[in-house]
């Protein structure tokens, strides 16, 4: 699947403290709603493509047999 162009957002440098605000908690609850529609899928592909920790956890200073060096 073909990824789409990174998503590129330009705010105007002068926005006043109110239309900050604003903004801010409508992104909050855009985000909010979201989550509470689709989290178990959210949930589900992160897991699917995070290694788990025991896959993850090799410490750098042991060997590749497991041992102390």
């Amino acid at each position: 699947m073909k990824k789409p162009p990174p998503l590129r957002l330009s705010f105007p440098p002068d926005l006043s403290d109110e239309a900050a605000y604003e903004l801010f908690e409508f992104l909050e609850a855009l985000t909010r709603a979201f989550k509470e529609g689709y989290l178990g899928q959210i949930l589900r592909h992160q897991r699917a493509i995070r290694p788990k920790r025991s896959e993850s956890s090799k410490r750098p200073w042991e060997d590749d047999d497991g041992g102390s060096p």
